[in-house]
C-alpha cells in the first residue's frame, strides 16, 4: 500500500527569542492511501497547526514532510499551488463558497482551473454531486441552500478533482446532527468504494468514529492511537469517549 502523508519529527514555535510559544514538539505520522484519518486533541494541542503544515498553508520550524512522494518543504511557490491544485481537496468548516458562483460552478472550479475537457467535467460534476445527494440543487446559489447543503457542496469541490488527499477542518463544526451525519456517510462512502484518502481535525467524538484510524495529539506531541479494525462504530465511538477521558476532556470541550 503507498504511503500518502509521510511527516518526521514535525516541530512548530512561534514568536520571537526570549518569547517564543513551542506548539508541535516533534510530530511523527503517517497515512497510507485508502485511509480515513481523525486528529483529535483539547483546544491548543496543535492538532489544527499539524494540519495547516500538511496542508501546504504553514511551514514547520523543522522537520521532513512527503506527500504522495514529494518533499513539499522544498517545492517553491508555484510549484506548491500547483501541488495543491493537482493533489489536494480541501474541506473547512464555513464551507469558502462563492457566492455569486450556482453550486454546480463551485464544484466545477477546480477542474475549470486544470483546463479540463468541459464533457469530462460535466460527467464528474453529476458523479459527485449524486454521490452527495446534491444533484438537485446545481442550479441554486449558496444563499438559497442549508448548511448541511453547503457543506456537501464543498466536499464535492474538494473530491471533483479525485486528489491524493482531503484534508478537513471541522467540517461537521457547523452542522446540526442530520447534516452532519449526512455528510460524515458519504465520506465513509467515497472512502470505502474509491479508496479516497481522508485526513481530518475533529473536537467531534462521532465524527470520529467514521475514520478508520484516530491520533490524539497532547500539549503538541503525539499522545495515542486507535484503529478500529473491525470494531463496529458504536464500539469504536465508545474507544474514542475513552481516550478522551483519560486526556482530561469530553467532546464537547475539545476544541
Amino acid at each position: 500500500m503507498r504511503t500518502i502523508v509521510e511527516a518526521k519529527q514535525i516541530k512548530k514555535a512561534f514568536g520571537a527569542e526570549g518569547n517564543v510559544l513551542h506548539v508541535l514538539h516533534g510530530i511523527d505520522m503517517t497515512v497510507q492511501e485508502g485511509e480515513f484519518v481523525g486528529i483529535m486533541g483539547a483546544s491548543g494541542s496543535g492538532k489544527t497547526t499539524l494540519l495547516n503544515i500538511l496542508a501546504t498553508i504553514d511551514q514547520p520550524t523543522s522537520g521532513e514532510i512527503r506527500i504522495d512522494g514529494d518533499d513539499i518543504l522544498q517545492l517553491g511557490e508555484e510549484e506548491l499551488s500547483a501541488f495543491r491544485r493537482d493533489k489536494l481537496g480541501f474541506i473547512f468548516q464555513d464551507y469558502n463558497l462563492l457566492d455569486t458562483l450556482t453550486v454546480k460552478e463551485n464544484i466545477l472550479l477546480p477542474l475549470a482551473l486544470a483546463k479540463q475537457n468541459a464533457a469530462e467535467m460535466e460527467q464528474r460534476v453529476r458523479q459527485i454531486a449524486e454521490r452527495f445527494g446534491i444533484a438537485s440543487i446545481l442550479d441554486k446559489y449558496p444563499v438559497q441552500i442549508s448548511g448541511g447543503q453547503k457543506q456537501r457542496t464543498a466536499a464535492s469541490r474538494a473530491m471533483v478533482t479525485k486528489p491524493r488527499l482531503i484534508l478537513a477542518d471541522e467540517p461537521t463544526g457547523a452542522l446540526d446532527s442530520r447534516a452532519a451525519t449526512e455528510l460524515l456517510e458519504s465520506l465513509k462512502e467515497l472512502n470505502e468504494q474509491e479508496q479516497a484518502t481522508i485526513l481530518i481535525v475533529t473536537h467531534d467524538s462521532f465524527a470520529a468514529s467514521y475514520c478508520s484510524r484516530v491520533l490524539f495529539i497532547k500539549d503538541g506531541a503525539m499522545f495515542s492511537e486507535l484503529v478500529k479494525g473491525s470494531t463496529s462504530r458504536k464500539e469504536f465511538f465508545k474507544k474514542i469517549l475513552d481516550v478522551l477521558t483519560v486526556l482530561g476532556g469530553n467532546s464537547s470541550d475539545l476544541v
